[in-house]
């Protein structure tokens, strides 16, 4: 059974072999497979359409695989539901902002500490003494994470209301208080002007150092990649056309064809 498990015993936290996924004629995943390394941030990017969000939906339970494996931790987690890949220690955001509308930015915040809550009659019967303590340890979870994403000036206002980057912020907030040892964070700073960006890579590269988080970042803006992962994997047409470092990977003459067609390509001098 895929437990909570801190690390795997060669230092991988995740391991996709030969992923296949289709819908109807589509082949959206043709044989994906990679590695994330614990400790890193690696940059799976690639043109719209490319396959990384379904990938990441297959990572985390959203889609089963035609085909392949994926292993957390270790642990196999082929087919897995999103429940028990969460409760593994894996924790998302999406592309779209999924925060809800009408509650405060602590409330949304609050929410994902839902992986850690046990409801049980016992607790309900005997709240004073247990399910008091347990709601006042995940307050404090939530006010930690608040604080380390420097959010306390905006925690009781509605979240629809303030901007875009501090949605997306509040987001990454949720996402963290579920204490991941595995991050996934789909286009996090979609929407986003110059500052807002350095603020959110600023976020993300101290989730890895001071909460010992591993990452895998979905991002279409090529100069945050360079700057915050340590490796990059290529996607186009749902197979793998580069991987490496990430100037190196990111230059690979199949890439900038991908990204600008084989005419832009030819004119940059990067095809013959």
């Amino acid at each position: 059974m895929l437990k909570h498990t801190p690390k795997s015993l060669d230092g991988t936290v995740l391991r996709c072999a030969g992923i296949e996924r289709s819908f109807g004629g589509l082949r959206a995943l043709k044989g994906v497979s990679l590695d994330v390394r614990e400790g890193e941030i690696l940059g799976l990017v690639g043109p719209n359409g490319s396959g990384k969000t379904t990938m990441v939906n297959v990572v985390t339970g959203f889609y089963p695989p035609n085909a392949g494996t994926v292993t957390l931790f270790g642990e196999p987690a082929t087919g897995r539901a999103p429940h028990a890949i969460a409760r593994a220690g894996v924790a998302r955001t999406f592309q779209n902002l999924a925060l809800f509308r009408g509650m405060s930015v602590l409330d949304n915040i609050l929410l994902g500490r839902h992986v850690h809550m046990r409801p049980s009659a016992l607790a309900t019967l005997f709240y004073w003494v247990a399910a008091e303590r347990e709601e006042l340890a995940h307050r404090r979870a939530v006010e930690e994470v608040i604080e380390f994403m420097q959010l306390q000036d905006i925690r009781d206002e509605p979240v629809e209301v303030i901007p875009i980057g501090l949605q997306k912020r509040v987001e990454l907030a949720r996402a963290l208080v579920a204490e991941p040892r595995f991050l996934i964070l789909d286009e996090p700073m979609a929407g986003m002007n110059q500052e807002e960006k350095e603020y959110i890579a600023r976020f993300i590269l101290d989730a890895r150092e001071e909460r010992q988080v591993t990452i895998l970042i979905i991002e279409h803006h090529m100069d945050v990649v360079t700057a915050i992962c340590n490796r990059v994997v290529v996607l186009s047409y749902g197979e793998i056309i580069a991987e490496g470092e990430p100037h190196e990977a990111i230059s690979a003459p199949q890439v900038v064809t991908a990204y600008l067609g084989e005419r832009a390509a030819r004119r940059m001098g990067t095809r013959p």
